[in-house]
């Protein structure tokens, strides 16, 4: 993994066999970001994806073992209790260009991945909401 920092911005490239939250969260401690968001696509052949089933207040996961184009990779950065908190989605496409996507729970690189990182001036922390199950953005 390799990064530079452009003023508000940091341009990253993540190397063959990286795991994305992982190394995402490595910059995010290494830069001290406390706020912003994140674009990113490249190539991975595993990737864990999931989704929220709001009845149960549960995250089911599928994993998908195979070689897939990261079509769109989003989410934005914040903070929990004062730790690296990432709320990432994700789109894949495989060699017959079906798309799944996703809450992102696991991406390992299979090739590259080049991502940019938007730093927003200012702290965004999260708190657990009973009701819906999920960590909120606290203001």
């Amino acid at each position: 993994m390799e990064s530079r920092k452009f003023n508000n911005k940091i341009v990253v490239r993540l190397d063959k066999g990286e795991e994305v939250i992982a190394s995402l969260t490595e910059i995010v401690k290494q830069y001290d970001i406390k706020l912003g968001n994140v674009q990113a696509l490249g190539a991975t052949n595993h990737v864990k994806v999931g989704l929220f089933n709001i009845e149960e207040k549960k995250y089911y996961s599928r994993e998908l073992d195979q070689d897939m184009e990261i079509t769109s990779l989003i989410g934005n950065i914040t903070r929990k209790d004062g730790e690296v908190y990432l709320h990432l989605h994700i789109n894949v496409a495989d060699g017959n260009q079906n798309v799944y996507g996703g809450h992102l729970n696991e991406c390992i690189i299979s090739a590259t991945c080049e991502m940019f990182i938007d730093v927003i001036d200012g702290e965004v922390d999260r708190v657990f909401d009973e009701n819906i199950g999920l960590n909120l953005f606290k203001f």
